[in-house]
């Protein structure tokens, strides 16, 4: 926490373009809502509840960084994060998800979350009584054995005094053989928990929601007798299933459930993508669709201004979360939302298409870049595999000219064009290119390679 407690704005910015390249205004001002909620958090008087996030609403065409820019944010921040579709989304009353789940897909990636912290943090303590579990199965203790009056001989080539020293002596050489990994393969039987399936899916057919529904399951599912069944597995694989039952018993999970509403309020981002499928194209329909979607939008509203949603966890209350969301807009224009819903989006982000020299930029400077990608899975079968500058300004030149001609996907074009580029090398590794090969893609390779892709761009539209 301390350090994300020391990222100014320049710093989130810095650590956003390692991964996308350009849209500096949309990155400049997810910094700042972000900072904000650092600051907020420092605020000591009263005031601090009325400090709410600015939404965010982002513009731009498909593939030019919306929905990256809004999962990078919440991985810098190890923030509770989840991303939904507007368009997946029905109004109250009609068949389909309703808008409170995306909260309750937030809580849950905010237990997952704190989970994850908990478990670390016992996982050494859990790790020493699976060790202990193992050695009773391996070497059972002695019954009975009372407490010992003589002192454990020093010298390990003394003759043990009792049954209960040579058991003590056994099962430290098991136990060093244990760490070493010597015995990971020998089969031992284990005692795992199996709950039973619970089928009563059909019981809120249309008459509960998600939670109701989900909380009746984890009664029920409550109620059902525990059973275990032995199992025939290796001690590594032993080992795993127990770690994670002596975790789950050193965890408190009351307190992993608080936590995780805390962090979910103050931390929470929800990505709301193809938020332009749900504006009316103008409103004066009357009927039709149009209705179902102001409908959507009515139920947005007041999950964005702040409301309290039930869980399976707890109630959550919304006012603190903040939401990034995103639309092409090229059909319908932000005014085409409903006013009050534009209201709570007070930061408008026009994110700007992708320019040939970006598409250059984006094969060669990210941290997961699309060239280094292909480079570790060629890397995988020992074979080398590099790109001289000029390949990768003919990629980014042909990856452009397709998207004006054909349609506008932004980064998501360079897929294709890669992959129509190497699947030919990919399919003969290793059985034609051997191990220790190199491969150079060259101006000359790229064009003979794509010279099909760009001589059939106009058929593009007519085949299924």
């Amino acid at each position: 926490m301390n350090k994300i407690e020391s990222l100014t704005p320049r710093q989130i910015v810095v650590e956003l373009d390692k991964y996308i390249i350009g849209q500096g205004d949309a990155k400049r001002n997810v910094a700042i809502a972000l900072r904000n909620r650092i600051r907020r958090m420092m605020v000591k008087s009263d005031i601090q509840r009325d400090i709410v996030p600015n939404n965010i609403l982002m513009i731009g065409s498909t593939g030019v960084g919306k929905t990256e820019i809004a999962r990078r944010l919440a991985k810098i921040a190890q923030a509770p994060f989840t991303k939904v579709e507007a368009s997946k989304f029905t109004e109250v009353g009609y068949v389909g998800r309703d808008v409170e789940s995306m909260v309750r897909d937030l809580v849950e990636q905010s237990v997952h979350l704190v989970r994850e912290v908990k478990n670390e943090a016992v996982k050494a303590r859990a790790a020493e009584a699976v060790e202990e579990q193992i050695l009773d199965i391996l070497i059972p203790p002695v019954k009975g054995a009372g407490f010992r009056t003589t002192p454990v001989a020093a010298n390990v080539d003394d003759e043990p005094s009792d049954d209960s020293e040579l058991n003590e002596r056994t099962r430290e050489r098991f136990r060093e053989k244990l760490r070493n990994g010597e015995l990971d393969d020998r089969k031992v039987e284990v005692n795992v928990k199996s709950a039973p399936p619970v089928g009563v899916g059909m019981i809120g057919n249309g008459m509960m929601d998600d939670a109701s529904m989900q909380g009746l399951q984890d009664m029920i599912s409550g109620m059902m007798p525990k059973r275990t069944k032995k199992r025939k597995v290796s001690i590594a694989e032993a080992r795993k299933i127990l770690l994670e039952e002596e975790v789950a018993k050193l965890v408190d999970f009351d307190e992993v459930k608080e936590e995780a509403i805390k962090l979910a309020e103050n931390n929470g981002i929800i990505f709301i993508d193809e938020i332009d499928k749900v504006a009316s194209k103008s409103g004066k329909n009357g009927g039709g669709p149009d209705v179902s979607r102001e409908g959507v939008q009515r139920d947005l509203l007041p999950i964005v201004e702040g409301s309290a949603v039930n869980t399976k966890y707890g109630v959550i209350n919304t006012d603190h979360v903040l939401f990034i969301a995103a639309g092409a807009f090229h059909v319908s224009k932000p005014s085409d939302l409903i006013p009050e819903l534009q209201g709570r989006f007070p930061i408008r982000v026009e994110l700007q298409s992708l320019t040939q020299e970006d598409f250059s930029r984006i094969l060669r400077e990210p941290k997961n870049a699309l060239t280094k990608q292909y480079q570790a899975l060629f890397d995988a079968e020992q074979v080398s595999l590099e790109f001289n500058d000029e390949a990768i300004e003919e990629i980014a030149r042909i990856a452009f000219l397709i998207n004006q001609e054909v349609e506008n996907i932004g980064a998501r074009r360079l897929h294709t064009v890669m992959s129509h580029l190497l699947n030919d090398f990919l399919f003969d590794v290793p059985d034609t290119i051997e191990p220790n090969s190199k491969i150079m893609v060259t101006k000359e390779m790229v064009q003979e390679r794509l010279s099909t892709l760009v001589k059939n761009r106009d058929l593009s539209q007519y085949i299924l």
